[in-house]
């Protein structure tokens, strides 16, 4: 069975924060400190990470969904 993805990169930074808020230091560790930003409501992830050059979006969204299902087993 595969394991729900509760992150997509599709996703708006703001939308992921407020359902986890425990995933702001995912995203500062990633180099993209724009989690309070009044962008990061309307910018996906993928967008925020391409903006700050960041190139693998794809471990991005893998750390923070570890946090996230984390986040759920609680």
């Amino acid at each position: 069975m595969e394991k729900e993805v509760l992150i997509t990169k599709d996703m708006t930074i703001g939308e992921v924060v407020t359902k986890y808020p425990q995933t702001m230091p995912v995203f500062f560790s990633h180099g993209l400190p724009c989690v309070g930003c009044h962008v990061a409501n309307w910018e996906s992830i993928e967008e925020g990470a391409l903006a700050h050059g960041i190139k693998n979006v794809e471990a991005l969204v893998k750390d923070l969904n570890k946090i996230a299902e984390q986040a759920n087993i609680k």
